[in-house]
């Protein structure tokens, strides 16, 4: 029930809105509920009427649906049109905040979370199990109120025409209440299993449909047949698991609802012969059986849908609960006026309480050098440049840029101040301006092919169908791997930040583009710090300081005439490359 506290926060701006709607609603309901009673005055007192001739019950049924068909044809279509339009309003802005809050949450989140998540299965939950709540607005908030509002008005109504009929009409509910109690107490953690297997299911699709590349390349398509089938049967079994509890729900459930319209029935039967009771009100009473427990039977409904959005919304607050390992400290401080010195003070760092994949780490790079990084594959390269912007926190030591540790730091600020180009930069599935602009999204065009000339990419755009406004296609398939990557340097350009990480941006690339791309980001780095990981050492032979890393340990540190002079580690590598 603490899922649903917290849920009815985000229910509690609307509240006017649900009240509205609900009152709506009982004018949509109560006015079906005047049929019996028009019936049963059908039957006695016009049909039967003693004492009227033809040509009176004429007119007074001409009269009567005269003033029926005013309410059902011009009173209740619009009631109807309201109710419907205020409950999916309601609705539909209460799942806009959630997922307002969700992905800003998602954002804050650290890169420790998607490393050990499935990106479909948080989208999963974003989307679908989001969207199941809405079923508790519509169904719990609103609908539940109107069927039990139907309910008591129809046991009212019954109670003024004959006590003791009511009586056998209501005698099962009961029966009723702990059917309800018994199945539904199963219900909700089988719901959640279902809903976990289907986010499984979509995580793997996700997954593999984003390297469905690498599947074609190896005619993996038989092993990841197989793959997919097994995680579509878990979703099988625990759906048909659901579906039998379910079915054995609505067995008994409406074996009850069948059983009081027939005693109704034999009971009312026996008392218009036996006693005074008018077939007009036999009649009236069988239909309210029908108002009774059609209500009855949408409870059972909504309890099925409201069990399977409660634990939608457990899912949901699972992911909101997720804790931030990167956060500001109470009195963090903004980043202003930034120089770009920095310096590594002993850091280590783990992943996951693991063994260390950095040891001792130190070293100082001075306002406007130039710091090139290299080593083997695996050596821990990456991993120093994803903690100068806080991706991740050291273990221990300290990272210090200006003079200040930089947990002490808002992140945000610290951010704004450091540009990135990675290996593999992302590509958004929109147009070439768009991806150049989250540099700086309040750029003008005229400082959007400034940064796009800077990086030498202003060429091939104009080349491009639409030349800015092209939409370059999921991850950018549309653009060559050079032609990514200049894009992504245009927007650091157009971030103006003053610290830089290269993060192997060429390794990947033919010359020519590795060319055009190193002059861009010689252009870039100009008196700004900048940190480079580098596979091909040639690439880095005029940095300022060259720092070997092996095994998460710092063994060398200088420039390349010093360390080529030195003939250690780097002199190998260096020479090995050479060789090559």
């Amino acid at each position: 029930m603490d899922s649903i506290k917290r849920y009815l926060l985000f229910v509690k701006p609307y509240w006017k809105q649900i009240i509205l709607t609900v009152i709506i609603g009982m004018m949509k309901f109560g006015i079906p509920l005047i049929i019996p009673l028009i019936l049963k005055f059908v039957i006695d007192d016009i049909i039967g009427g003693q004492g009227l001739t033809d040509s009176e019950k004429m007119t007074s049924l001409y009269w009567l649906m005269g003033i029926v068909l005013f309410v059902f044809i011009v009173l209740r279509p619009p009631i109807e049109f309201y109710r419907q339009y205020f409950a999916q309003w309601t609705g539909s802005k209460i799942l806009y905040d959630i997922r307002e809050q969700l992905f800003d949450h998602l954002q804050k989140l650290s890169l420790k979370f998607y490393s050990n998540r499935k990106s479909g299965e948080v989208i999963s939950r974003v989307i679908h199990d989001v969207e199941q709540t809405k079923t508790f607005i519509i169904t719990g908030m609103m609908n539940i109120w109107l069927d039990m509002f139907t309910i008591i008005i129809a046991i009212i109504i019954m109670f003024t025409m004959d006590f003791w009929l009511t009586i056998v009409a209501i005698s099962l509910l009961p029966f009723y209440g702990v059917s309800i109690k018994y199945f539904y107490s199963k219900l909700r953690s089988l719901t959640r299993r279902r809903s976990q297997a289907l986010a499984e299911v979509q995580g793997h699709l996700h997954e593999r449909l984003q390297g469905m590349n690498v599947i074609r390349s190896f005619a993996l398509e038989d092993h990841e047949q197989k793959q997919f089938n097994s995680r579509n049967e878990n979703f099988l079994n625990k759906a048909i698991d659901h579906t039998r509890w379910n079915a054995k729900t609505f067995a008994v459930i409406n074996t009850l609802t069948d059983i009081a319209p027939v005693l109704v029935i034999g009971v009312a039967g026996a008392m218009v012969i036996q006693t005074d009771l008018t077939v007009g009100t036999m009649v009236a009473f069988v239909a309210y059986m029908d108002r009774l427990y059609n209500p009855l039977r949408r409870l059972v409904n909504s309890s099925t849908t409201l069990t399977q959005s409660i634990a939608s919304m457990d899912r949901m607050f699972e992911l909101i609960d997720e804790e931030y390992d990167i956060k500001d400290k109470e009195n963090a401080v903004p980043y202003t006026f930034p120089r770009g010195e920095v310096i590594f003070d002993r850091v280590s760092f783990s992943y996951d309480d693991e063994q260390n994949v950095l040891h001792d780490i130190s070293f100082r790079a001075e306002r406007g050098e130039t710091i090139a990084i290299v080593g083997m594959s695996g050596g821990g390269k990456s991993t120093i440049m994803s903690l100068i912007p806080r991706f991740y926190d050291v273990t221990s030591g300290r990272i210090i840029i200006d003079g200040k540790d930089i947990r002490d730091y808002q992140m945000r600020s610290l951010r704004d101040s450091i540009g990135m180009v990675l290996q593999d930069n992302i590509i958004f599935s929109d147009s070439v301006r768009f991806n150049i602009l989250m540099g700086n999204p309040d750029a003008t065009d005229e400082e959007v092919v400034e940064a796009a000339k800077a990086a030498n990419a202003h060429n091939f755009i104009t080349e491009l169908p639409d030349g800015y406004d092209t939409n370059i296609g999921e991850r950018g398939v549309k653009l060559s791997g050079g032609q990514k990557q200049r894009i992504a340097i245009a927007r650091v350009f157009l971030k103006s930040p003053e610290i830089l990480i290269f993060d192997e941006a060429t390794s990947s690339l033919d010359l020519e583009s590795e060319h055009l791309i190193q002059q861009s980001l010689f252009r870039l780095a100009e008196d700004r710090t900048t940190f480079i990981v580098a596979h091909r050492l040639s690439t880095i032979t005029h940095a300022d300081k060259i720092i070997v890393i092996e095994n998460g340990h710092l063994v060398e540190m200088g420039s390349h005439t010093e360390l080529m002079t030195k003939r250690g580690a780097y002199h190998n590598l260096f020479q090995v490359q050479q060789l090559n």
